[in-house]
């Protein structure tokens, strides 16, 4: 059997380990893998290759991937996704395994009912945000960046008493905001799923200055768009000095930490396994610390939901 594995989207840690250990457990499945280089992008131009072993040597350690990624607009068109289909068919693959989000999982699943071709997919977004999971692959690794980003800031913001806002990823999605505020004793913490407010913050922030407190951390989720909006904030209505710092692709990159490399094993040998075992079109889940499959449909049709009980950790930091 002929498996091609992609990633397609945005990259993050996470993706080598998983690529490697595609090749590895082909072998021990005599399957023939092969990967499709550029993504979706590759796939329309045919950029595809039988792996090797030697292909996956010494890539555990990095971030990205060694395949590359993409987003594809030619996708969007029925004549690029028949080249693609032609592409896959001509090296005699039979299914795909994708890395990637949910808009890389609905390009797949209108691939499957174009052409009949198999795919199984793997949750791969530093956002955290596809539904029916838990967890996506990278999301531990971009949050010990974050981590370690805002615990340097802290140090500079305590010496010269200034409130620093740290703007994280998350294009509609505030988890990694919400994770990072709550593990690194944030004051402020705002993301689109939560409610805010500035005016209770002012009072409480200045009752907090009466009390000794001479410098604030604020994490803010890309995805309100207001983050130079809170750094006027705090020096207009806090009278404090301010600092923005835009985080940004540093969040992506990184070598991969022990549990993403870990995860990145046991996602692809579910991805494998489900494919050998018939699944159709299916999305490799991890919910309630197992493992599983879900539709690629049901993912497509529903939107991923903060935990209640988080938000509800971090509401000090909102009001």
């Amino acid at each position: 059997m002929n498996i091609a594995v992609m990633c397609s989207g945005g990259d993050c840690s996470g993706m080598n380990p998983a690529i490697k250990r595609f090749v590895e457990y082909s072998f021990e499945k005599n399957i023939k893998p092969f990967f499709i280089y550029d993504g979706l992008e590759g796939m329309i131009d045919g950029h595809i290759k039988e792996a090797e072993y030697t292909d996956v040597s010494g890539i555990i350690h990095r971030g990205g991937t060694i395949i590359r990624s993409s987003r594809s607009k030619r996708f969007y068109e029925k004549k690029y996704r028949k080249q693609a289909f032609e592409n896959l068919k001509k090296k005699e693959i039979e299914a795909v395994v994708v890395l990637g989000g949910d808009g890389s999982f609905k390009a797949c699943q209108i691939l499957k009912e174009e052409f009949e071709i198999n795919f199984a997919g793997i949750p791969a977004t530093i956002d955290n945000d596809v539904y029916g999971t838990d967890y996506c692959l990278g999301t531990d690794t971009a949050l010990n960046v974050i981590r370690h980003s805002i615990d340097n800031i802290r140090d500079t913001a305590a010496s010269f008493s200034r409130a620093f806002v740290i703007e994280t990823m998350g294009r509609e999605c505030g988890y990694l905001a919400l994770i990072s505020a709550l593990t690194s004793g944030a004051e402020m913490c705002l993301i689109p799923e939560a409610s805010y407010d500035l005016n209770s913050l002012e009072k409480k922030f200045k009752k907090e200055i009466k009390k000794g407190r001479n410098y604030f951390i604020a994490i803010v989720s890309e995805a309100l768009k207001i983050s130079e909006d809170i750094k006027n904030w705090f020096e207009e209505k806090i009278g404090f000095e301010s600092r923005l710092t835009i985080l940004g692709h540093i969040q992506r990159g990184g070598s991969p930490t022990i549990f993403d490399r870990l995860m990145a094993y046991e996602f692809m040998s579910f991805a494998l396994d489900g494919i050998l075992n018939k699944n159709e079109d299916t999305i490799v889940v991890y919910k309630n610390r197992k493992f599983g499959y879900i539709n690629s449909k049901e993912v497509s049709e529903n939107r991923y939901q903060l935990d209640k009980n988080m938000i509800l950790l971090a509401k000090n930091m909102m009001k």
